[in-house]
């Protein structure tokens, strides 16, 4: 099992809220309806709370600014979704996501990987 991590900054003009309402309500249902195209077996997407305790965290580790949250996307393997992205359908539904995420993401300040997790806690 591999994932995409994706670290987000919303767009300069939108206030968290606004961003989190169309990263939930909009986008959310055109991944639902594109990914399965690409292969993805499972998407989350996690939302940053808006609390005193990330400036602390910030603070005490000497970190960067938060990001406004994080996208993780699931295949069983980079292979499934190589071969799923060169297909017409793929292509489209890559194409699809990518022109909607530049609605609401700042593309050039957030960060995208590939991964391959490793659990310590489960449960």
């Amino acid at each position: 099992m591999i994932k995409m991590i994706c670290a987000l900054k919303k767009l300069p003009h939108l206030s968290l809220e606004e961003f989190q309402q169309y990263w939930k309500e909009k986008h959310g249902p055109l991944a639902r309806k594109n990914l399965p195209k690409l292969n993805a077996k499972k998407y989350v997407q996690n939302h940053t709370l808006d609390t005193p305790f990330n400036e602390i965290l910030r603070e005490t580790r000497d970190a960067m600014e938060q990001y406004d949250g994080v996208v993780e996307i699931w295949w069983d393997s980079i292979e499934e979704l190589e071969a799923a992205s060169l297909t017409p359908e793929g292509i489209e539904a890559s194409e699809e996501l990518l022109n909607d995420e530049k609605q609401f993401i700042d593309l050039s300040r957030s960060s995208f990987w590939f991964c391959e997790e490793h659990v310590f806690i489960d449960g």
